[in-house]
């Protein structure tokens, strides 16, 4: 498959990220929202609110594993990508076939440009010799 770089969208470490901050400082805030807001009749037991932080952490854990893993995905695609320079290719239908000269990483993948110019996208079927 032959793909113009124009359409493809380059990594961004920071569109990564979901935009959401998990940190104890915001759910300080809630706690004290929640607080403020209860009904003074039945107000809430501590250990609800030991468990509520509990279940805080394990979201902030989570999101931060997340990060981690996306960090080691993009590390694993550069180890890649920079593994196929110098080596022949051939795209997925046979139609074009060249040494790449460099490589390109794109958020949907890896692209190949080839000692002639064109682009292949690196994805199944494509042949590297």
């Amino acid at each position: 498959m032959i793909v113009n770089s124009a359409t493809a969208a380059s990594t961004n470490p920071s569109a990564a990220s979901s935009g959401t901050a998990v940190d104890y400082q915001s759910f300080l805030k809630l706690l004290v929202a929640e607080m403020k807001n209860q009904d003074p009749t039945s107000p809430m037991e501590s250990t609800d609110y030991v468990a509520q932080l509990a279940t805080f952490s394990q979201v902030e854990q989570s999101v931060q594993m997340n990060s981690k893993l996306d960090q080691l995905l993009a590390a694993s695609s550069l180890a890649q990508a920079g593994s196929l320079v110098g080596r022949e290719l051939t795209s997925a239908d046979g139609t074009v076939t060249g040494t790449v000269k460099e490589v390109k990483l794109f958020s949907d993948g890896i692209i190949a440009v080839l000692g002639s110019g064109k682009e292949i996208l690196v994805g199944p079927g494509v042949s590297v010799r």
